[in-house]
């Protein structure tokens, strides 16, 4: 069913000019996160290892400025923040 006439399509997965924005981040994930933390530390339980993936991603959201062509040089918090008068306008009682 479409919301507004916006229907829902999938794409292909690993082709990061349909998919980009998911694909940018996990590459930043694996690249940031996992391949140094798993060689510097030995996560005895899934709360440190939680914890230490919750503050990347914190960071990756509220104090890097992207490099993509539309950013603008806005952290993805920011660009968020500056939407939600349009979202709550949008908003679907």
């Amino acid at each position: 069913m479409a919301v507004e006439d916006i229907d829902h399509t999938r794409t292909k997965t690993k082709r990061p000019r349909t998919n980009g924005i998911c694909e940018w981040f996990n590459k930043t994930l694996l690249d940031e996160f996992s391949r140094v933390a798993f060689r510097k530390l030995l996560y005895t339980s899934l709360d440190d290892l939680q914890g230490d993936l919750d503050q990347l991603v914190d960071e990756y959201h509220t104090q890097r400025s992207p490099q993509g062509r539309w950013c603008d040089g806005k952290t993805p918090m920011h660009t968020f923040l500056d939407s939600l008068a349009l979202a709550k306008e949008k908003q679907i009682a």
